[in-house]
């Protein structure tokens, strides 16, 4: 369920902003939308290996206990809700599709082998994480309540 796509290794230039300054301006009062509207927030990562995370990675991560629930799904799953224009959008709707729009293009743009985790069952911790022309895992993180 990861998107690996080629990246130069070349490192950030001088000028660019870090990751987590890029995605501050887009994240400025952008909630994702479940149950509950909750706040998106940049995420670092200690896990640098090259490959995929695993489930195990992320409980081991976040220092949760076995019973706490972890999954992994598409990340297209993450996005579908929120990218997509309905003809009954008004104008908040359509400024918020935009700015996910944006947010999606960064991350793609930014972040290889990137992988959406949720964590927990009624509310989760959704985390959508990839890996920066650096080498460090970065991303980003919100909450969705289902019930």
């Amino acid at each position: 369920m990861t998107n690996e796509e080629p990246k130069s290794t070349e490192l950030v230039p001088e000028n660019k902003p870090a990751f987590p300054e890029q995605l501050n301006p887009i994240l400025t009062g952008l909630f994702y939308p479940s149950e509950s509207d909750e706040p998106i927030e940049p995420v670092s990562c200690y896990l640098d290996q090259a490959g995929p995370l695993t489930v195990s990675q992320i409980k081991d991560w976040q220092m949760l206990p076995p019973a706490i629930y972890v999954d992994e799904i598409p990340e297209a799953q993450f996005w579908e809700p929120v990218i997509t224009e309905e003809d009954w959008y008004g104008d908040d709707e359509k400024k918020r599709t935009s700015q996910f729009q944006q947010l999606k293009a960064l991350l793609e743009a930014e972040l290889t082998v990137r992988q959406v985790f949720r964590v927990g069952d009624t509310e989760r911790d959704v985390y959508l994480l990839g890996r920066q022309a650096d080498g460090e895992r970065a991303g980003i993180k919100t909450k969705i309540v289902q019930t």
